[in-house]
């Protein structure tokens, strides 16, 4: 079992299902609601430790009921946390809108304590991120807290992989950091429009020319792009329901599948098909499949 160490941020998700999202000034009846937990970061750890890895999860949150949730799906997934409480913020939220018909969906995210997170707090965890086979970060912390955990974890020989969600402009030199990135087709970073095949490659190869070790640009229902390898192709695990997590769950299930030193490209293979079970089930962290139901559809 192999150790990975992320850094990210949790949120309590709202979710909303309507036949459409509201126009501004209307107001429209819901088909239905929930509220549960959620986070690019802590979805991404709740994945890696349903696919068998030791799951290590930097954060803040807030001295509040959600962060009460979050520690309790933790404890559920079997994640070792890192969650520092700050007395002064609260713990990240987010609306999400999800269209009935066809799962796809829309956020807005209000960061809290994880915005607080700052590039001094990756240098309180530099050992523990200097101890992982694999470390990942996201966007939806401070991009100095990401660049400064990137470099300890290159530093020490770590594997490194960025998924840049939510899309921002990346410094120079930070993709250099990165042996693995993971935008999807529209987080590509490269000013490359992706919507086939062709596309995606013509991305990879810039993201190489910037610095990055091997890219892998997800095309949801295409599958995921691999640079020097080309198209895996999704893996469909029944009707979709919800697309919200789903590149969470390719995320944390690549990274687990290279902390137990899996080929890159099996690990993408095993991303897709976690990807493709996530995608049948509600909700977002609650959808993470366990392992054997991962092995099973592969």
């Amino acid at each position: 079992m192999g150790k990975v160490v992320i850094l990210g941020v949790f949120v309590a998700d709202a979710g909303f299902r309507a036949d459409r999202m509201p126009r501004m000034g209307e107001t429209l009846l819901g088909n239905s609601f929930s509220l549960g937990p959620g986070g690019k970061g802590s979805n991404q750890a709740v994945a890696c430790a349903r696919s068998g890895a030791d799951t290590h999860f930097i954060t803040k949150l807030g001295q509040d009921d959600f962060a009460e949730m979050a520690q309790a799906l933790w404890d559920n997934a079997g994640i070792t946390a890192h969650a520092e409480r700050c007395a002064d913020s609260y713990t990240s939220a987010a609306f999400i809108f999800v269209q009935e018909s066809s799962g796809d969906n829309a956020i807005i995210v209000s960061p809290g304590a994880g915005a607080t997170i700052t590039a001094a707090d990756m240098d309180t965890q530099a050992d523990l991120i200097r101890s992982a086979s694999v470390f990942v970060t996201q966007l939806e912390q401070s991009m100095d807290a990401a660049i400064r955990a990137l470099n300890i974890a290159k530093e020490a020989g770590v594997a490194t992989i960025l998924n840049p969600a939510p899309a921002a402009a990346l410094p120079d030199g930070m993709l250099a950091l990165c042996d693995y990135v993971t935008p999807n087709e529209t987080e590509a970073l490269t000013g490359i429009a992706v919507a086939t095949p062709e596309d995606a490659a013509r991305a990879a190869e810039r993201l190489c020319e910037l610095g990055v070790g091997t890219p892998i640009i997800t095309m949801g229902e295409q599958g995921a792009y691999l640079h020097g390898h080309g198209m895996v192709l999704a893996i469909r695990a029944g009707n979709v329901v919800e697309t919200t997590g789903a590149g969470d769950a390719f995320n944390g299930a690549f990274a687990a599948a290279l902390s137990r030193c899996e080929t890159t490209l099996r690990a993408v293979q095993i991303g897709c098909a976690t990807a493709g079970l996530s995608v049948t089930r509600p909700g977002a962290a609650a959808s993470m499949p366990q392992w054997d139901e991962v092995e099973r559809l592969l």
